[in-house]
């Protein structure tokens, strides 16, 4: 009781006594708090981790810094900080771009600064832009060197800060970013690793239940049509999560590579066949924005509701299955659904239903047929790739039994 006196004592005190007392029952209690946070920090997990290991990439490459007494260890921290990305690949990815931007960079602006006279102020100048253009010029024509203009004008301009010779700031920064390199490379390897394969199957998985649901909304009604902006509405979201499986796919070959992940399958079957999914899901969009005759409609309901059945359960199916790493579900119900739409649909032009139809409307009716059937291909390819994502799976340990 005394308890319960407190809080209400407490909410009195905050608030007026009408409010206080209405939003005393609303307080969570401690494991329904528990819970909320738990749920939240599931679902930040991925940005906890990367945090904390930028944290301890940060506080390593300071440390080596001063314990291996480099001169400036600020860009060993830096450095650490920029290429301690998401995954392993990324990580190696930057680290090998930074590394071949920061050598080019510091060759060429210690060269200019040895060779090239700049005692005056004008003279600095010209020199920076001889510098600077040319690598600038590379930059922009190669993104991989965008490090090389920031490396030479700290190769150039650092030696009158720190006391040191061009040839000297030139080689203490490249010993640096290596340092920096190689210790965001020990800690995206060591800490918490986030392998690109498992970022590419989660990708993979997001975009079939995306695709799932765009097919679901795009067969409800083929009775009225659609215009532009509701079908870019309907597969909104496709689109941005297919470019971000082709980066993270690309991360991943970085991985096979460096023979960080040799034993896990390639992404670009996987990719390709869900490129393929998505322009099937285009056509099928164009073939239902013009509303097909309410009876031709009507004939068609049930045999397509089936199909959207089938084919969204197929597609979550599959994507449940890529991220469990098992073996995809059969294709029986959707063969199945597509056979009872293909029966219906060869009644409709024996009773001659189609033959009252425009052009346009006819090109819309057999189009939507066609995607349907190109999908059931693709189903195909997508049914292989998942069995070899389940194949390639790390075998379970098994369990003892009394």
């Amino acid at each position: 009781m005394r308890s319960i006196w407190s809080r209400r004592h407490l909410c009195a005190s905050i608030w007026p006594h009408h409010i206080g007392t209405r939003i005393l029952p609303l307080l969570p209690r401690p494991t329904l708090l528990a819970a909320w946070l738990r749920t939240r920090l599931n679902r930040r997990r991925a940005q906890l981790v990367l945090s904390l290991r930028i944290t301890i990439s940060a506080l390593l490459a300071l440390a080596l810094a001063l314990a291996l007494n480099m001169p400036l260890p600020l860009w060993v921290v830096m450095t650490a900080l920029i290429l301690t990305q998401a995954s392993v690949g990324r990580s190696l990815r930057a680290a090998i771009d930074y590394m071949i931007g920061t050598l080019g960079g510091a060759i060429y602006g210690g060269a200019i600064a040895v060779l090239i006279p700049h005692d005056s102020e004008i003279a600095l100048l010209a020199v920076l832009a001889l510098a600077v253009a040319p690598l600038a010029l590379l930059a922009a024509v190669n993104p991989r060197m965008n490090v090389a203009p920031i490396t030479a004008v700290i190769v150039l301009l650092l030696p009158a800060i720190t006391h040191h010779s061009p040839l000297e700031s030139a080689i203490n920064r490249v010993l640096e970013v290596a340092l920096g390199a190689l210790t965001g490379l020990v800690v995206s390897l060591i800490v918490f690793p986030s392998s690109a394969h498992r970022q590419a199957v989660e990708a993979a998985a997001r975009t079939l239940n995306l695709m799932a649901s765009a097919f679901s909304q795009l067969i409800s009604d083929i009775s009225h049509g659609r215009d532009v902006d509701t079908l870019h509405e309907i597969q909104d979201g496709i689109g941005t999560a297919l470019v971000r499986l082709d980066a993270v796919a690309a991360e991943a070959g970085h991985e096979r590579s460096a023979r960080l992940a040799s034993a896990e399958p390639e992404t670009g079957p996987l990719l390709r066949t869900l490129l393929r999914l998505r322009h099937d899901l285009v056509i099928m969009g164009r073939a239902v924005a013009l509303p097909l005759p309410a009876a031709l409609a009507g004939r068609l309901a049930a045999p397509l509701a089936g199909v959207s059945k089938a084919y969204t359960a197929y597609m979550r199916g599959c994507a449940r299955a890529l991220t469990a790493r098992e073996t995809p579900p059969p294709l029986d119900d959707v063969r199945l659904a597509l056979e009872l739409y293909a029966v219906e649909v060869a009644g409709v032009r024996r009773e001659g239903l189609t033959r009252a139809l425009s052009a346009e409307t006819i090109e819309h009716f057999f189009t939507l047929g066609f995607s349907l059937d190109e999908i059931h291909q693709n189903f195909r390819d997508l049914e292989r790739c998942v069995t070899e994502w389940a194949q390639d799976a790390p075998a379970k340990p098994a369990v003892a039994k009394n």
